[in-house]
């Protein structure tokens, strides 16, 4: 179930029944003395495509990395694909491709060689079917044009995508992308949007961390925003967004008289085409309808108005914004965000 508490913060939902892709419990990681992640509570649910949200310094990419096993917690347990991390690595990670930050490669080599190496050493390609998998992983992230061209001429999109690639050179359970569309033009935003939407159709589990809000809205079946180091709220992204909804849209044409029986009852009532906007902070739905009725006003629809997830975004992190948040990552040590 969901719900939004008196603060405002909305509750947690349940996930989908079954064992989830990724589990955090009580994930803490302290940096010389600066928390960056705390007490993270974390599920993405089997086959779900789950964006996760945070404004900058907030502990997204370091819960990503102590997920994959790239960082050790301070606290804390992970699971990955049902493995418990980081001793469960070599059992798990075969089967989650990843890019994170910014994918590194070797710069005077071409990005088909990359990927050949990259090959030679992921354990589920057999020798003879890694050039058809470079090939077909070049040509599914638009860089067959490109393939033969050196990394170090690579624009910041290219070398994005040729991340992605590599992430995706055979099949994977799990997928995790932090920022995949940094660099991307419009058409690449769009092309990553339809690989996420192609993996998800094969049944693959999706963690995308994104600044795009309207990708992830576009893209997403979960959300978890992230604020502060911890999470403040996750699940469905569309029953987050009808538990942030504090609106009732009724379709009236005795807009006045509407307006007129609510207000005397102490429930703030405006018109809008076609009807009125109720706020339902102080009341609820089948109270406002009953109110209606009692006075004689006709109502031909009623509606939850739908909260954007830039609004629900807004309102779950803004009011706890600390100045300098945003500055953390700069206390963090590169090769260890």
């Amino acid at each position: 179930m969901t719900g939004v508490s008196e603060s405002g913060t909305v509750a947690a939902v349940s996930a989908a029944a079954g064992p989830p892709a990724a589990r955090t419990r009580g994930l803490r990681k302290v940096y010389r003395g600066t928390v960056a992640v705390d007490n993270v509570d974390l599920e993405v649910p089997m086959g779900a495509v789950l964006g996760m949200l945070g404004p900058n310094g907030s502990g997204k990419t370091t819960t990503i990395r102590m997920l994959l096993g790239l960082v050790t917690p301070t606290a804390g347990e992970v699971e990955l694909l049902g493995h418990k991390m980081p001793d469960g690595g070599p059992r798990a990670l075969p089967d989650v491709g990843a890019l994170v930050e910014g994918p590194g490669f070797y710069p005077f080599l071409s990005g088909r060689d990359n990927l050949m190496r990259m090959g030679a050493a992921e354990p589920l390609l057999a020798g003879g079917d890694i050039a058809k998998a470079v090939a077909e992983a070049l040509e599914r992230v638009g860089l067959a044009h490109a393939a033969g061209r050196r990394f170090k001429a690579y624009s910041l999109g290219m070398k994005q995508r040729l991340g992605l690639a590599a992430a995706l050179l055979v099949p994977r359970r799990l997928v995790v992308l932090d920022e995949p569309t940094n660099g991307l033009d419009p058409a690449g935003t769009r092309e990553v949007r339809t690989v996420i939407a192609d993996l998800h159709a094969a049944g693959t589990t999706v963690l995308v961390s994104s600044h795009l809000l309207a990708e992830v809205e576009a893209t997403c079946t979960h959300v978890a925003v992230l604020n502060q180091g911890t999470v403040v709220a996750q699940g469905e992204l569309t029953a987050l967004l009808e538990a942030g909804s504090a609106n009732l849209l009724i379709t009236t044409p005795e807009v006045t008289l509407a307006v007129d029986a609510l207000r005397e009852h102490r429930v703030p009532a405006r018109p809008v085409p076609d009807g009125i906007r109720v706020d339902l902070t102080a009341t609820t739905a089948p109270e406002v309808v009953a109110t209606l009725v009692r006075a004689g006003v006709p109502v031909h629809e009623v509606r939850k108005q739908r909260t954007g997830l830039e609004d629900l975004f807004a309102r779950l992190t803004e009011d706890t914004a600390v100045a300098g948040l945003d500055d953390l990552d700069t206390l963090i040590p590169e090769d260890a965000r």
